[in-house]
């Protein structure tokens, strides 16, 4: 008896479990349509933005006054604009200016929102009630007024933009971060590092954020999408990047919204291309909201996919 134990015990080997991320991936091509949707749409950018040299058909800005405004066609795919350029090229390359400053910006906004919200919530007493009370002002005044008086002091630029969008943004979310580390501050093992002698900072390291990383992914995610719609509403007023940077803002701006009447798909494609590219990162970020927030159905505690019945009665099995 012993003797077959032991060999059906050996016999049987754990499945090697899959990596976290993919296991979120996984679940997001099962069951949400829309994500995987967003998914693709947000490793196209990616792809886009990195590989912009190679994918462009023609250099960036290259002008060719023989072949203005004309319409699309095999040698333009999308057709030029009023200096010939080619559309197409002009708008891989602006994927390049989106994807790099949207992901900036929502990352070093998310270190502003940890470093505000997890501090006051750690600290606590005056500190917290000045922080917060700081908070409350900042978010009095209007966003882009806040930005375009930022962009007007630090001129133009990515770096300018990318700290002008950040540092707002940070600042409103960092409520977010602070209400999750104060969940996480009462749990008792939080209070026993504190009582045995660890230190702010160490305890910030290793016990909070860990438990509030999910939180600030799902924030992130949620933020680039609205990192890029600014990146295009200051460059459409002329406060985004320099002149002769290809950005999608930029040419709503300037040669689609001067000539959309004779030319319309000037106008079109780079509004089209802003408009799936935010859809996608918000489709994806609510996504993994469902999948990775456990207080929703759905979430990291439950499973809803197509094995859900199996799971449940090969549970009801076991149990009887």
């Amino acid at each position: 008896m012993t003797t077959e134990t032991t060999t059906a015990e050996r016999a049987f080997v754990e499945p090697k479990r899959r990596p976290y991320w993919i296991q979120v991936v996984i679940r997001i091509i099962k069951e949400k349509p829309l994500g995987t949707f967003g998914l693709i749409v947000v490793v196209l950018l990616i792809l886009a933005g990195v590989f912009a040299d190679f994918l462009a058909p023609y250099p960036m800005n290259k002008i060719n006054l023989a072949d203005t405004l004309s319409p699309p066609s095999l040698t333009h795919w999308l057709g030029t604009d009023n200096l010939g350029r080619d559309v197409f090229s002009n708008i891989i390359y602006g994927a390049r200016v989106s994807m790099i400053i949207g992901f900036t910006a929502t990352f070093a906004s998310m270190v502003v929102s940890i470093i505000i919200g997890a501090l006051s919530a750690q600290i606590g007493g005056l500190f917290d009630m000045i922080m917060q009370r700081f908070v409350d002002a900042w978010m009095c005044i209007p966003g882009l007024m806040i930005l375009l008086i930022m962009m007007s002091i630090l001129g133009k630029g990515m770096p300018q933009m990318i700290a002008a969008m950040a540092i707002p943004g940070g600042i409103g979310g960092s409520r977010m971060i602070r209400s999750a580390v104060l969940a996480v501050k009462a749990y008792p093992y939080v209070e026993a590092e504190r009582a045995i002698g660890c230190g702010l900072f160490p305890l910030l390291y290793r016990h909070v954020l860990p438990n509030i990383a999910p939180l600030i992914i799902l924030a992130a995610a949620m933020q680039v999408g609205g990192m890029i719609m600014m990146e295009s509403g200051l460059s459409f007023l002329g406060y985004g990047v320099p002149p002769g940077v290809p950005s999608w803002g930029s040419m709503l701006s300037q040669e689609g919204r001067q000539y959309m009447e004779i030319a319309p798909a000037l106008a079109f494609w780079p509004g089209f291309v802003l408009s799936i590219v935010i859809f996608g990162s918000n489709m994806f970020g609510d996504a993994l909201r469902d999948i990775l927030d456990p207080r929703l159905k759905g979430g990291v505690g439950s499973y809803t996919g197509p094995d859900a019945k199996k799971l449940k009665k090969m549970k009801a099995k076991t149990s009887m």
